[in-house]
């Protein structure tokens, strides 16, 4: 038995979905509002990072979303979902790692910066401050404390700018090569790359991409695949799609700025 802890618009949880999709496994889901359920004593035993997503097959708990990926097709090989050669199975582990070291972060600054920064700004300062206190990571306590405050003028969002631009870079420069991030078929990277792409076009920020053919090429590829309908479209609600599409005041002009000082 599969069970995936999740959340509906979660970048993280979304890479996981779509891996499940990808294999053609059943699960079971328990789904996170993420608006402090996530803190819940009972789910810290699962996942003391207190994020999604949270993995448990039978008695096994797994948590990481690249962890979770790479759990999936060494537990269920087929199809498989890593390159045969040592050299593009680097590529997916080099896109895991950017994605885990820098991008996340990033994400998370733009989207609090934007779209979550009316709700954080509308729990009051004192209720914001209790939730922060309880996130087990202090570094991203302080993005949302930040952004929360500055909102695009956090001196956080010119470095998430220019990690989102290193990963759509290199998504230009895979497509020079192959159809795909990590050569001719599809894999682990580009699953752990999709939700990041997909997030910015929430933002209504999918015009950094204008001037990269190979990147609108290869999310146009990936969103035609059933596991992006399975994994997004069928679980993302309408109240979400508005959630992200509908904020104000549009991101793009001050991001426009932000790019071309970079």
């Amino acid at each position: 038995m599969l069970t995936l802890y999740h959340g509906r618009t979660s970048v993280c949880a979304i890479k996981a979905r779509i891996m499940l999709a990808e294999k053609s496994l059943e699960w079971r889901g328990e789904l996170l509002t993420l608006r402090g359920d996530q803190f819940d004593p009972e789910y810290l035993k699962l996942n003391p990072n207190a994020v999604v997503p949270t993995l448990v097959h039978d008695d096994k708990v797994i948590i990481e979303s690249a962890v979770i990926l790479y759990y999936l097709n060494d537990a269920f090989p087929n199809p498989p979902l890593m390159p045969a050669s040592a050299y593009d199975r680097a590529k997916v582990y080099m896109v895991n790692k950017l994605i885990d070291e820098y991008v996340h972060n990033a994400c998370t600054t733009l989207t609090f910066a934007t779209a979550n920064r009316a709700p954080m700004q509308n729990m009051g300062k004192e209720a914001l401050e209790a939730q922060l206190a309880k996130t087990p990571s202090p570094f991203r306590a302080q993005i949302k404390r930040q952004v929360a405050e500055m909102g695009l003028d956090a001196p956080l969002v010119v470095d998430a700018l220019k990690h989102h631009v290193k990963l759509l870079n290199g998504i230009e420069d895979a497509m020079k090569i192959g159809p795909y991030l990590a050569g001719s078929a599809y894999s682990l990277a580009d699953i752990a790359a999709t939700p990041y792409i997909w997030r910015l076009e929430q933002l209504r920020l999918e015009r950094i991409w204008d001037a990269r053919p190979g990147v609108a090429a290869w999310y146009e590829r990936v969103q035609q695949r059933p596991s992006f309908d399975l994994a997004i479209d069928r679980v993302v609600t309408q109240e979400d799609f508005d959630r992200y599409r509908n904020f104000e005041p549009d991101p793009w002009p001050r991001v426009r700025r932000i790019l071309e000082m970079l």
